[in-house]
């Protein structure tokens, strides 16, 4: 049956891309929802050390929100290399130089590419076969947390079909029961783990996320576990008093970490600018085929990434770059 005579009410599969994906099983991540998430108002804080060891397994199906340059929860990312995490499987969407640091960290294996940059890190593990790449979008990621969010085994898109990318993904065509037209599907995500970076938390969980992001929201609801890094605490009652502020609530966190400057060498917006010197070296470094030098530079030698801060970076520093951020209305309630 062709397109065209696929009348409405019917269901073809007229394409499908042949690129591996998480399993879909919404009801299997509501079983599992149901049977491990403490909806108790109780303390989540601890280290990232701590988060990651106990929350994130060789293995994982791992999302971030948004990217090491850009309010990216970096105290984590720092941690994955750390404790030696392997065989991860990336959702890289809307970032630069983070499957290559990870790459070079040894902990990834497979990575769903909405956009990340293409380094000779990046083409030697492709050639070797140590690296497979599955081909998406920066929009289609972000629709396929929101299906998973939603609970929903996939989303229907008007975009993505027809391209080089569908054939590497694991998106279908098929045609519309409402009007007969082709339409492309994709199926849902729900990581094992979702990493985010947020202005400010209590020790809940409670997350507030100031000015602009990808799909904060939509990777915590999607995801498994949850682990939290904010600039700052703030009080409950704080919290209680613009509940509106709230990005992301605490029933859906298992982990809080208190991360002062967490974004850095990047930006967090309202808070912080980046750091210029540095943000020119880990794009260096990675274009250059130095991401092992970074890592033996600015990761493995400190026992966390406050230390790292400390050491590396200073206090002087971090001041400045509070001082160079200068939009600050709305960043804070």
């Amino acid at each position: 049956m062709t397109t065209a005579e696929s009348p409405a009410g019917h269901i073809d599969i007229l394409a499908e891309g042949y690129g591996d994906f998480l399993p879909v099983d919404p009801d299997g991540f509501r079983a599992y929802v149901r049977e491990n998430k403490n909806r108790a108002l109780e303390p989540r804080v601890m280290s990232a050390k701590d988060a990651v060891a106990r929350f994130v397994t060789d293995g994982d199906y791992l999302t971030y929100e948004c990217n090491y340059l850009m309010r990216g929860p970096n105290p984590l990312i720092h941690e994955l290399i750390l404790q030696e995490k392997k065989d991860l499987w990336i959702a890289g969407k809307f970032t630069y130089v983070d499957i290559a640091i990870l790459l070079g960290g040894g902990c990834v294996s497979r990575v769903d590419c909405g956009f990340f940059l293409s380094t000779p890190i990046v083409q030697r593990a492709l050639q070797q076969g140590t690296l497979e790449v599955f081909e998406y979008s920066n929009v289609i990621m972000a629709l396929r947390l929101q299906a998973g969010a939603m609970g929903v085994p996939f989303l229907p898109v008007r975009s993505f079909g027809g391209t080089h990318g569908f054939d590497r993904s694991g998106a279908r065509l098929i045609s519309d029961p409402y009007t007969g037209q082709p339409v492309t599907i994709v199926p849902a995500l729900n990581p094992d783990v979702a990493l985010i970076h947020a202005h400010q938390a209590d020790v809940y969980g409670n997350a507030r996320i100031f000015g602009t992001g990808v799909a904060d929201a939509e990777s915590a609801l999607a995801s498994k576990k949850v682990i939290v890094t904010a600039e700052e605490i703030v009080d409950t009652d704080r919290i209680r008093s613009n509940p509106g502020a709230t990005t992301i609530p605490y029933y859906v966190v298992d982990a809080v970490v208190e991360a002062p400057f967490g974004s850095y060498p990047g930006t967090c917006p309202g808070y912080y600018a980046s750091d210029p010197q540095a943000v020119i070296g880990i794009f260096g470094a990675v274009m250059g085929d130095q991401v092992e030098k970074y890592i033996d530079q600015a990761i493995r030698p400190f026992e966390s990434f406050e230390h790292m801060l400390q050491e590396r970076v200073g206090v002087k520093k971090m001041l400045d770059m509070r001082r160079r951020e200068t939009v600050r209305e709305g960043y804070n309630a």
